[in-house]
Formats: structure tokens, C-alpha cells, sequence
């Protein structure tokens, strides 16, 4: 099972890894990470809220394999697998079938693939938060110096991941009294701490290797020091970002939406917390302590995205999975059946939507005026984890042009004219063709004529009267809240991607 559990986790992620075009995210990423082979190093920013450990594990994975989709992705792939292995090393602390259970539901969810596929920073702090609350109560339970290690490097991995690490470690340090307390109320097994068996020099060469690896990154690995103070003065822009939500404010209940349409064995883990005190396991208990109490941190916040989902709703995995433990005997098959209606359903969402319905975004608004039907039927047929996804739109100019690069290289000095703001994910995409300029606003090239360009649609008329050369064209939409663009593709060059087409744009001079 344990083998079988992870090759699951591992096909599930790795399969049609490349079937939805870049995410604006992940356009962003790949572009930092071109930075870094430009300058030599990467320089942390306070206000971008993300460290700069995932930056250079994709610039290691782009310089062994290529700067292509699979290379940008295929690292949190990786972490995402770890997640799974590191539940099911839980086995030591809890019930083997609790953190068997839980590992599956973890390597079958829809969100954990999902943004396991993603090249974003969440699956990295999903797995070092994982990993710190691995170490934390390995100390508790056996006090061994390998759980010292895995507590140090998993708090060193969320510092060196995203800011929000600062929630996941209160939230820990909050449950920790509040499991001892009920331990004193409702008994619990290894209540009592074991002794430590690592000494202070042990602990100093685990908080040297941390700190030291906190100073190499975040100093642009020695190139740029003021990283170090921007570690701290992050925390300012980030307060007032969470607070205010900049574009992306959710009600309270936003997460609670997310469990209700993918999640069910999550949902089913948030209802066992209020049974916890049946946990005669210690270790089960602080999960579900630390689940519920990480829960309602982030839906206090205003900020909401949510690929955050996965290194919120983790514990809550084996709070569902404690119902092999709680549930008494005679009762056991039924408990059976309904988990394994639980992880079909998520399994079927996760089929779904990471194969069929990944790159369409339909968001879902709850109207109380209209029918309740009505009001259902658009909550399930909304893929809210798809968001500002990018649309296979984008094809329509990637795939022609970069069929052409890879058959004969030249066509890589092919000049391209991108006049609309925000263009992510392209400026990665087509970061390989340096005759590719960017314009927003009020900012035009002195001559418009390209072997292709992409014009935002207020601008569409006053670009058309100043092209002389003959084109194709195509609507073109990058993703969701954007204006469709119009797509202009030379004649003589991409005539062979339109057989049997006449232009649709011709020039005054060609007239």
C-alpha cells in the first residue's frame, strides 16, 4: 500500500503535465528566474511575498533541462510526491492506518494535484510546514535528534518559502498548550514529553545550518545584502496586503465554498475536529487542533487565493483519516464505505478538473434572488481552483511560432510587437526570441509593421491604420478580466499554418 499510495500521488501529477498553458503566476516565476541568468543572482523584493528558494530550484531545473514547461514545473511536482511520502511517514507518530488513509486522500485530492502542477511557492511551503510539524511532535513523542533536524529545516524551508510561514508557526505555537491542556482533561496517550536526546551543540549546529542557509538565499547568495533587512521589512507590505485584499478579498466563508465543492474528505476532517478529545493519540489530536486553528486563521484574512488551500486544509487529512480509530468496531465497515464514497468523489473532481476542465474558468456568483437549482447548478459547474488561469487562447500565437523556432532557428529573430499591459505569461514564454518588444499604455514602436503582434482591443483601430504589410488575425483572450485581443500574424510568414485562408488584414500598400 505504501508503494502503491505514492506511485498514485506520482502518475496523477506527472501525467499531461504540459496540458494547460503557463499560469500568469507562473509566467512571472519563469521570468524572475531568467532575471537570476541575467544578474547572477536573485534579488528578493519585500513586496513580491515569496522567498527566494523556489527561484533558484527552478533556475537549477531550467539550466539541466531547458527553459520549457515541464522544467518550470516539474519541481513542485516533486514536492508535491514529498508531501505524500512525508504523510505517510506519519505513521510513526499516529495509527498506521490513520496516516495511510490520510496520505491516500492527500495523493487522490483535487487541489493537491492541481496546484501540484503548478510552478507556484505553495506545494514548497506544503511540504516544509508538513515537515515542521513532523519534527515538533517527533520531539514530543521520542525526543530523538533526527526530529530536531526535521523541525529546523522544515521552519528553515517555510522562511525560505513565503512570508505566510508566520501563520502556519503561530498556529503551531497556539495548539501546543491548547493539546496539553486537553491532554490533562480528556487522557490521551505520550501526554507526557519524552526526554530530549540531543544536546546544545546539536541544537546550535541545526540553528547555524538554518541560518546559514536563510543568509545564503536571501543575500542573493552573497550579491545582495540588503535581502537580509527585507526579510523583516516584508512583513509591512504584506500586512497591509492580507488586510485589504488587493484584488483578491474573499468573505470569511471563501474556503469553507472551496472544501464544500472539491474537498469532501477535508469537509468530513473539519466536522471529526470537534470530536477530537476521542483521539486517544496526542499527535491526532494537535492536528486537529492545528487544522481548525490554521483554518480559521486564513479565513479571517481578506486576501484570498486559492492555491493557499493546500497548506491550509493538510491536517485536516488525518482528522478524516482518524475515523479508523474513533469509530467503534461493529461499526467499522460502515465508516469504510462512506471514506471510500468520500475519495471517490474526490478522485472523480481531480479527474475532472486537472484533465478535462483545467484551463477553462467560470466563477461562480451565489445569488439568493434566483432558485436554489439555478444557484447550484452554477456553484458545480465552476472550477474556482482554475483561476486567472490562462486561456488556451494563447495557442493561437505560441504554437505557430514556436513550431517554427524549433524547425529552423532563425525564425527565433522573428519581431514581435506585444501592445497590451499585463502580457504574462508570454514575456516567459517567448523570452528565447529577442526580437520580441513589450508596450503598454501610450508607448508604441516607431514602426508597427512585425512578424506579429498582439494589440489590446482599445487600440486595435489606431494600430490597423498605420499597418501596411498583410496578416492574419485571430480574437485572442489571455485569461479571465482581460479585454480580448486581436491577434496579427505576417501572411508571409505563418501562411503555411492557413492553408486555403486569404489574410484577413491588408495593408494600404498592398491593396
Amino acid at each position: 500500500m505504501f508503494w502503491g499510495i505514492l506511485g498514485l500521488a506520482a502518475a496523477l501529477r506527472i501525467l499531461f503535465l504540459g496540458i494547460k498553458p503557463p499560469h500568469f503566476d507562473e509566467g512571472i516565476n519563469g521570468w524572475f528566474v531568467d532575471q537570476m541568468v541575467k544578474d547572477g543572482f536573485y534579488r528578493y523584493d519585500p513586496t513580491n511575498y515569496h522567498g527566494p528558494l523556489h527561484f533558484y530550484i527552478l533556475f537549477l531545473s531550467q539550466t539541466l533541462f531547458g527553459r520549457n514547461l515541464y522544467a518550470l514545473r516539474l519541481p513542485v511536482v516533486i514536492a508535491s510526491m514529498g508531501s505524500v511520502w512525508l504523510a505517510l511517514q506519519y505513521d510513526r507518530l499516529i495509527p498506521r492506518p490513520v496516516a495511510r488513509l490520510a496520505a491516500l486522500a492527500m495523493a487522490l485530492s483535487p487541489g493537491f494535484i492541481f496546484y501540484g502542477r503548478y510552478s507556484i511557492h505553495e506545494a514548497w511551503l506544503l511540504l516544509f510546514s508538513m515537515m515542521f510539524i513532523f519534527g515538533l511532535l517527533g520531539l514530543w513523542r521520542e525526543g530523538t535528534l533526527n526530529y530536531l533536524w526535521f523541525t529546523g529545516m522544515g521552519l528553515t524551508g517555510m522562511i525560505l518559502t513565503k512570508e505566510t510561514y508566520i501563520i502556519h508557526l503561530g498556529c503551531a505555537l497556539i495548539a501546543l498548550p491548547l493539546v496539553y491542556i486537553s491532554a490533562l482533561i480528556f487522557p490521551a496517550e505520550g501526554a507526557a514529553p519524552a526526554p530530549q536526546k540531543w544536546n546544545s551543540i546539536d541544537l546550535a549546529v541545526v540553528c547555524l545550518t538554518g541560518i546559514g542557509a536563510i543568509v545564503f538565499f536571501y543575500s542573493g547568495t552573497f550579491f545582495h545584502w540588503n535581502g537580509l533587512k527585507d526579510l523583516f521589512r516584508t512583513f509591512h507590505a504584506w500586512f497591509e496586503t492580507g488586510s485589504s485584499g488587493h484584488g483578491h478579498e474573499k468573505p470569511w466563508y471563501y474556503w469553507l465554498n472551496l472544501i464544500a465543492r472539491y474537498e469532501w474528505p477535508v469537509c468530513a476532517g473539519l466536522v471529526l475536529c470537534a470530536f477530537s478529545f476521542l483521539f486517544r493519540n496526542l499527535s491526532l489530536r494537535f492536528l486537529a487542533i492545528l487544522g481548525i486553528g490554521t483554518f480559521a486563521a486564513y479565513s479571517i484574512i481578506a486576501y484570498k487565493t486559492p492555491w493557499c488551500v493546500i497548506s491550509i486544509i493538510w491536517p485536516l487529512f488525518f482528522t478524516f483519516a482518524a475515523i479508523v480509530v474513533i469509530v467503534p468496531t461493529t461499526r467499522l465497515v460502515l465508516s469504510a464505505i462512506i471514506a471510500s464514497i468520500l475519495l471517490l468523489v474526490s478522485f472523480g473532481y481531480a479527474i475532472s478538473l486537472n484533465y478535462f476542465r483545467c484551463s477553462s474558468y467560470i466563477e461562480a456568483n451565489w445569488d439568493s434572488k434566483r432558485p436554489l437549482t439555478t444557484n447550484l447548478r452554477e456553484f458545480f459547474n465552476s472550477e474556482p481552483y482554475v483561476y486567472v488561469q490562462t486561456y488556451n487562447d494563447i495557442y493561437k500565437l505560441t504554437t505557430p511560432l514556436l513550431e517554427l523556432a524549433h524547425a529552423d532557428p532563425r525564425f527565433y529573430h522573428l519581431v514581435g510587437h506585444i501592445l497590451r499591459p499585463s502580457p504574462y505569461p508570454l514575456p516567459w514564454i517567448l523570452g528565447d526570441f529577442p526580437g520580441v518588444g513589450y508596450y503598454e499604455h501610450d508607448n508604441n514602436p516607431p514602426d508597427l509593421d512585425a512578424d506579429f503582434l498582439l494589440v489590446e482591443e482599445s487600440k486595435i483601430p489606431e494600430v490597423e491604420k498605420k499597418l501596411r504589410d498583410t496578416y492574419y488575425t485571430e480574437p485572442l483572450t489571455v485569461r479571465p478580466y482581460q479585454d480580448t485581443s486581436k491577434l496579427y500574424l505576417r501572411a508571409g510568414v505563418f501562411h503555411d499554418f492557413f492553408p486555403g485562408r486569404l489574410p484577413d488584414f491588408v495593408g494600404p500598400g498592398k491593396q
